[in-house]
């Protein structure tokens, strides 16, 4: 039986400063809030050496609610916005803490945020300051992972990369964001940091240097667990996944995605080439074996993993892409948000179907400009060679039965999404809908005169 997979854009919002980061609440009670975080860089003048000024990053947060109806109003109303320095990535935190969410924010200044979200009077909710933690001087915060992945309260942690190449385990505790240890890991930037969620006492990282590192903090930050070089080209985005132990994601500015067993880090399960650096993967917040990857140069695709996961050695096949932003592909976010209300796409309608990966014949110079405008990557060597392998795209010609337990017996799946780029400064909320291909009836044959 085929499946036919469709995208449909909701709503564009524009978020003035450059989007780098969009995340939904977990916590169910509030999945309809969603938080979208921005990044510009104001150049100094162009004045002499001496009385020139050092350039600034700046950053917005912004709240939403997201009401879906099933008109065509569009579903999200803004409820706040708050300046802010130049925001690197968000997270919430999996658990309510003192029954409320507390949302995590890394910034160009070096500091982890919290902030708690509460009902305000007009009745929507609304963002506090709760309380915030300096990593070091001179220094950005680059991204932050919460413990509690898999929805465990006990010992809640943070941890933190930032532009040092450290590496900070935080303990939070009832008023206090506490570091627990710092650590040198990577030799230049470290893009990525994140727990573990099956044993959080085991961090991974991912750096400039090429690197993907394992630490397990119960031995202290000394020397790595592993060190892998299988990335060839900066790593800069992890996850572990929530619904099966051992399995981790990793992407690179070297545009594979890479599929890992935990408890054998010499060599990956598979390898899929997505045709732009990896900045974000996001698992499917209960469809174990759905990702979603921001791939900056080459927009948002969704993989399925099965056949990987299960160690048959294959790529994963690209069920779903997006491809309606004009700028890098930064941010992106699955919703636990019932689609129930939302009226699917009519068959008058011409949403936009699943468009996977092509080959093409070259690759243009490419420059991947860092979020933190630090440096530019350029993926040709000096001799003008393209630098990622010509590995195969992904297939996308046998999509396989998406429902493995528990959900066999579903007939379709209907997600949410949230993506944002970078440089055109736009949000898109969209929908991806996944069902079995309906049968076409056979004609009724001519009556015969």
């Amino acid at each position: 039986m085929g499946w036919q997979s469709r995208t449909r854009t909701l709503q564009v919002f524009d978020t003035e400063l450059s989007a780098d980061t969009v995340e939904w609440c977990p916590l169910p009670q509030w999945s309809h809030v969603l938080a979208c975080g921005t990044y510009q860089l104001q150049k100094g003048d162009d004045k002499t050496a001496e009385d020139s000024t050092a350039p600034s990053r700046i950053g917005r947060l912004y709240l939403f609610d997201c009401n879906p109806q099933p008109s065509f109003i569009p579903p999200l109303t803004e409820t706040q916005r708050i300046d802010t320095p130049a925001i690197l990535d968000l997270k919430w935190c999996h658990v309510p803490i003192s029954e409320r969410p507390l949302l995590g924010m890394a910034t160009a200044s070096g500091e982890i945020q919290l902030y708690k979200l509460m009902e305000t009077q007009q009745g929507t909710c609304g963002l506090e300051y709760e309380l915030s933690t300096e990593l070091g001087p001179d220094r950005l915060a680059l991204s932050l992972d919460w413990s509690t992945g898999r929805g465990e309260s006990s010992d809640v942690r943070v941890v933190s990369s930032d532009s040092s190449g450290s590496i900070t385990a935080l303990s939070l505790g009832e008023a206090s964001l506490t570091a627990v240890c710092q650590w040198k890991a990577h030799d230049f930037e470290a893009w990525i940091s994140a727990f573990s969620y099956w044993d959080t006492q085991i961090v991974y990282s991912g750096g400039d240097d090429c690197k993907l590192k394992g630490w397990d903090l119960r031995m202290g930050p000394s020397s790595p667990t592993f060190t892998s070089k299988r990335h060839t080209m900066g790593v800069c985005s992890i996850h572990s996944n929530p619904h099966r132990e051992h399995i981790l994601a990793t992407g690179s500015y070297d545009e594979n995605v890479l599929l890992w067993d935990g408890r054998n880090m010499k060599q990956p399960l598979s390898e899929t080439a997505v045709g732009g650096g990896v900045w974000r993967l996001k698992w499917h917040p209960n469809q174990e074996h759905l990702l979603l990857a921001a791939c900056m140069h080459n927009d948002f695709h969704i993989l399925h993993c099965q056949k990987a996961m299960e160690g048959q050695d294959a790529p994963c096949p690209v069920l779903a892409s997006y491809i309606l932003h004009n700028s890098l592909a930064y941010g992106a976010d699955w919703s636990r948000l019932p689609l129930s209300s939302f009226s699917p796409p009519s068959p008058q309608e011409s949403p936009q179907t699943s468009i996977g990966l092509t080959e093409s014949g070259g690759h243009l110079r490419i420059h991947y400009e860092s979020p933190t405008a630090s440096f530019d990557t350029s993926l040709e060597d000096d001799s003008g060679r393209y630098i990622p392998d010509q590995s195969p795209l992904p297939e996308k010609s046998s999509i396989p039965d998406p429902f493995t337990s528990p959900a066999r017996d579903s007939q379709s799946l209907s997600c949410l999404m949230a993506t944002c780029s970078f440089y055109d400064h736009m949000m898109h909320v969209w929908r991806w809908d996944w069902s079995p291909e309906e049968k076409q009836k056979p004609s009724e044959p001519a009556p015969s005169s």
